[in-house]
């Protein structure tokens, strides 16, 4: 199973329990998460996936988090973005992101490398792919009509 594919079983699983458990509990013993797929499953509870898209509006007041092994999470509030790049395993949340945008959004074709945070030192680049939005779901709305 790819790990795009893991992802998205994931967060299935993370819609489908609103309120009724972690998700996590319902995974197959075989699939261990990784503890940055479960620090994004947590943040993704409550939330619904949205069309993925390739370029997202950032704003000064909104944070970019590395997950760890796993993604990048950009926004807060009520809609978060998710982009797992291309090699996710890469990810780590000691390094720090060097952004070189083109224009006043973030695309996945912007130039995005790492540097390591003690030393100052290059230390790899990041291959973003689509960003995916991922909006809470009100309680009231997702009741029965």
């Amino acid at each position: 199973m790819t790990r795009f594919a893991k992802f998205a079983a994931l967060t299935a699983a993370c819609a489908m329990t609103l309120g009724a458990g972690s998700a996590l509990a319902d995974q197959p013993a075989d699939q261990e998460l990784s503890k940055g797929d479960k620090k994004l499953a947590k943040l993704l509870e409550g939330r619904v996936a949205g069309e993925p898209e390739s370029c997202i509006s950032t704003f000064g007041n909104q944070s970019l988090r590395v997950i760890d092994g796993t993604a990048l999470v950009y926004g807060r509030g009520k809609t978060i973005w998710v982009n797992t790049t291309r090699y996710p395993e890469d990810l780590d949340d000691d390094d720090v992101l060097v952004i070189r945008r083109w224009g006043s959004q973030l695309c996945r074709l912007d130039n995005v490398t790492t540097v390591d945070r003690s030393t100052g030192f290059f230390s790899g680049a990041v291959f973003l792919d689509n960003f995916v939005p991922y909006t809470r779901v009100d309680k009231e709305k997702s009741g029965d009509s």
